[in-house]
């Protein structure tokens, strides 16, 4: 290998959000080394630099960054201790203190009410009869590991308490309650910070989520009050600021139906609701994530066009679902439409690619996304309009 070349950059687990930092990567002339969980997972092929092992043991992860300048994350789940062993040999990228946050819900709640943050009403119950002095009805989730409305329940009343509490038990977590926010919708500010602390703000976006799993994302949210959008920024760059975040930091939110905005959940890493940044901003969220771990200037945050749209490819029939033969009405329909596919294989609710719609009316770019992820699905018949 040519000694020239820039520092590597490790990434931990294969999945999309890492296939997809392939791109900016290899423009920046950045190598990447990668820790896939399984042969032929979507980042492993298109990362040639490639280790298939676990990354809950320390030796793989010690093997994969060995030689690395900073190893970065597809995910929030290494084991904390081991990302402290780590800091040892290379830099890590948020750094186990900041991921802390993202990895533990009660840890992440505690500290954003030190700060005066504003959440949701929640609290760590042990029990049914604690669910039930917190208040009906609520949402109960494991404090680590829930994704995608997993580890989440919403309950209104005691008995449908136990399944929350069996779930922990069998993970060895705790259970948060929280209260059952009455929002108008969900939002998200996505914020990428360096060490040296250059922080560069994108759009707050709409997120729409179906059955826990982020559907669509619209860029910038319809109608929001611009105050209320400077303030879910400032959240956004207080959060990262104070919890020493390096990288991305996806921001989720709630606006309450009385003109507020309370925080729901944490990331720190390449977010579903920045899928849009890819060709709808100046820079996308995977290159200044690289750029925020490599400490290099952060780009531009600003959107290339009045609106962009995301809609995400949802595993649908296999007999029905077209993928790449969805190619040829897809594009022949909307030669502006962006595609993006993670070379997964088919599973009826699994993300398995996003199309991207910009322009300059709102309701044109809704359209035109909805289709192409419909037609993608196999939602759609033959007989649908044609090209």
């Amino acid at each position: 290998m040519n000694d020239a070349l820039a520092p590597t950059v490790a990434v931990i687990g294969g999945g999309q959000l890492a296939r997809m930092l392939a791109e900016p990567a290899a423009a920046l002339g950045i190598p990447l080394r990668l820790l896939a969980e399984a042969e032929g997972v979507s980042a492993a092929q298109v990362i040639p630099d490639h280790t298939v092992g676990d990354y809950r043991d320390l030796e793989t992860l010690r093997a994969v960054t060995k030689g690395c300048a900073v190893v970065t994350f597809d995910h929030e789940h290494v084991p904390t201790d081991h990302l402290h062993a780590l800091e040892a040999e290379l830099a890590v990228r948020p750094g186990p203190e900041a991921l802390v946050h993202a990895q533990d819900k009660a840890v992440m709640r505690e500290r954003l009410a030190a700060l005066g943050v504003p959440c949701p009403r929640n609290a760590v119950v042990t029990s049914p009869a604690e669910v039930t002095a917190f208040g009906y009805p609520c949402v109960l989730k494991t404090t680590r590991g829930g994704y995608d409305g997993k580890g989440v329940w919403r309950v209104a009343a005691a008995e449908q308490s136990t399944e929350a509490f069996a779930a922990a038990e069998s993970a060895g977590v705790q259970v948060l309650a929280e209260e059952l926010v009455d929002f108008r919708r969900e939002l998200s500010a996505l914020v990428a910070r360096s060490p040296s602390g250059q922080v560069s703000a994108w759009p707050v976006v709409e997120s729409v989520q179906r059955d826990g799993i982020c559907a669509e994302v619209v860029a910038p949210a319809p109608g929001l009050d611009p105050g209320l959008a400077v303030e879910a920024q400032r959240i956004a760059m207080r959060v990262a600021g104070e919890l020493d975040v390096t990288g991305v930091l996806a921001v989720e939110l709630f606006e309450t139906t009385d003109g507020r905005v309370l925080v729901n959940e944490l990331a720190m890493r390449p977010h579903n609701t920045g899928h849009w940044t890819q060709d709808g901003a100046v820079t996308s969220q995977f290159e200044n994530h690289l750029r925020a771990v490599l400490d290099l200037p952060l780009g531009a945050p600003d959107a290339r066009a009045p609106w962009t749209v995301m809609v995400n490819i949802l595993g649908g029939d296999a007999e029905t679902s077209r993928l790449y033969d969805g190619y040829p009405h897809a594009l022949a329909r909307d030669p502006r439409l962006r595609v993006h596919l993670y070379g997964k294989g088919l599973r009826p609710g699994r993300k398995v690619g996003h199309v991207n719609a910009y322009g300059d009316d709102l309701e044109d770019c809704v359209e035109r996304a909805r289709h192409a992820a419909a037609w993608f699905r196999g939602d759609l018949g033959d007989e649908s309009e044609q090209p």
